[in-house]
């Protein structure tokens, strides 16, 4: 219950960071580095499984994943449930019943269908939807910080006053956090911190990896995920890496490599 309790008062001032492991060692290791919370991310954890991003990975096998998460550390986590495995409302409150049960301080739900043809569900099905997984959140009866992701700017499915449009709707169907993943600039994320009254969560990735913390804050975003920037930065080493050694019979790219006592410790 602690970390519960925890999770969410992280959220009632300043701006902190969330960084996303994909497996228990990297979720020990962003512990042992300072990390006050941890979120998982569907893209990272399906990686692990040999498998492509949006929609390949279970309700069932997510769940798990998460579970395992949040036996890693003490920290809180957040799971990214992707759009609730399910189109119906019923079916994301049953998601987020599950995710209280696998131990998560909270939880991610998308307005993204996962097809190509119509990437993000109808206005009033995505709010129905996000009402129905906050009153799931709410009925947990214990602390359960619910995000609603609005994904259809990041998917060019619709335009930021749309995704404010949809976010004010979201705050007032129950969520406690609002996620709008990539806009265009840093002044449409002060935008929307100034249309919604609720705390924001800004993904950290792509052209914004060349903000700071503090400019995340001064737009108003009290929380700053990666999603699977982590896990991608690793595997760009290992492409680099496999690249040079399979190519060109060189290994100078693992030469900054950390070494496994520096491992050891912070696995302790």
């Amino acid at each position: 219950m602690r970390r519960h309790q925890h999770f969410a008062d992280l959220h009632q001032a300043g701006c902190f960071v969330m960084p996303n492991p994909w497996d228990i060692g990297s979720a020990k290791l962003m512990a042992a580095k300072g990390a006050v919370a941890l979120a998982t991310t569907s893209a990272g954890h399906a990686f692990t499984l040999g498998k492509p991003d949006m929609g390949h990975v279970s309700r069932d096998e997510a769940l798990l994943h998460a579970a395992e998460i949040v036996a890693a550390t003490p920290l809180p986590v957040n799971g990214d449930l992707e759009n609730g495995y399910g189109d119906a409302p019923e079916v994301v409150a049953e998601t987020i019943y599950l995710a209280g049960e696998a131990g998560l301080s909270g939880a991610s739900i998308e307005d993204s269908t996962m097809q190509d043809d119509e990437p993000s569900y109808p206005f009033e099905l995505a709010v129905e939807r996000v009402a129905a997984a906050a009153g799931a959140a709410r009925a947990l009866g214990r602390p359960f910080t619910f995000t609603a992701r609005a994904d259809g700017v990041m998917l060019g499915a619709y335009d930021m006053d749309e995704a404010i449009r949809r976010a004010q709707a979201f705050a007032a169907a129950g969520a406690d956090v609002i996620y709008v993943p990539i806009p265009k600039s840093m002044d449409d994320i002060a935008r929307l911190c100034a249309a919604v009254d609720r705390p924001v969560n800004a993904l950290a990735a792509g052209p914004y990896l060349q903000h700071s913390v503090a400019a995340f804050a001064a737009a108003g975003v009290r929380r700053i995920s990666l999603g699977s920037a982590i896990a991608r930065a690793t595997h760009r080493v290992m492409d680099d890496a496999l690249t040079a050694m399979l190519g060109a019979g060189e290994f100078t790219p693992l030469r900054h490599s950390i070494g496994s006592e520096v491992i050891d410790k912070m696995l302790e």
